[in-house]
């Protein structure tokens, strides 16, 4: 009995994906070119119809190409960075009024949007109480809640913690924080951001994140847990940012210790 092949144990629908997705690849099918129709696929692979709409929908459940009823599929156009970790926080940006995200919006042509549905005083999560020296115990935080978007499509969520004594009874309590937003607050409180920690990590989104973020299935996110650190070495707000994986990169450059 002679084995088989790795390629004729696949499903007909994986084999289909596998060479639509090596050819995304080579640059046969550029950004934002219309795939063959599933009554194509279906007949130049010999297969039913709803084995290439299997296919397809494989494609876009890893986030390659977007389907659009009506229209067909169409291979995801590769989008700019959006988080810029090196020159993120510069004292040379304040000068612009704008807060991080806006600066880098407005830097490639796009239109930035933050709705803020919640600022509340919590409890906060054991990494978040341990990375900003709080207790966990009882209501040490006040919790900023953002969702960010550029040109209107939804790009992160972001949770940012304060301490509440600190906080409370400051514009940190409302949605306008004022000029260079939160930064300018804590830099009136007496905290000059001088260093930075970011924990980067990827994982798969919660039902809720999915749901805010508009993220197709199988498409992950990015989780950057950041904690400024102020003149003296101490922490004084932690932010834990939820990025879309398919719309943002990073880019730090940092210099090397000698």
């Amino acid at each position: 009995m002679t084995p088989s092949t790795p390629s004729s144990e696949q499903p007909p629908s994986r084999r289909i994906a596998d060479e639509l997705r090596a050819q995304i690849a080579r640059g046969e099918y550029a950004a934002g070119a219309k795939l063959p129709s599933e009554r194509a696929l279906a007949t130049k692979y010999g297969a039913a119809r709803n084995t290439a709409a299997a296919a397809i929908r494989m494609l876009a459940e890893q986030g390659l190409v977007t389907v659009e009823h009506g229209r067909g599929a169409f291979v995801r156009k590769p989008q700019r960075l959006f988080r810029f970790g090196s020159d993120r926080y510069s004292i040379k940006n304040r000068e612009t009024g704008l807060t991080p995200f806006r600066l880098e919006a407005k830097r490639q042509g796009k239109t930035p949007r933050i709705d803020v549905p919640s600022i509340a005083r919590e409890v906060p999560p054991a990494d978040i109480a341990e990375r900003l020296k709080v207790s966990r115990d009882d209501a040490s935080v006040v919790h900023r809640e953002n969702h960010y978007f550029a040109d209107d499509e939804p790009v992160q969520i972001v949770s940012t913690y304060l301490r509440w004594e600190e906080a409370q009874g400051t514009l940190l309590m409302q949605a306008n924080s004022g000029p260079n937003g939160i930064y300018g607050r804590l830099e009136d409180l007496g905290h000059v951001m001088t260093r930075v920690r970011d924990e980067i990590s990827a994982r798969m989104p919660t039902p809720e994140e999915a749901a805010v973020l508009s993220l197709l299935p199988g498409v992950p996110v990015l989780e950057v847990l950041h904690t400024s650190l102020d003149q003296d070495g101490e922490p004084f707000e932690v932010t834990r940012y939820v990025h879309r994986a398919d719309l943002t990169g990073l880019l730090y450059e940092l210099p090397v210790e000698q």
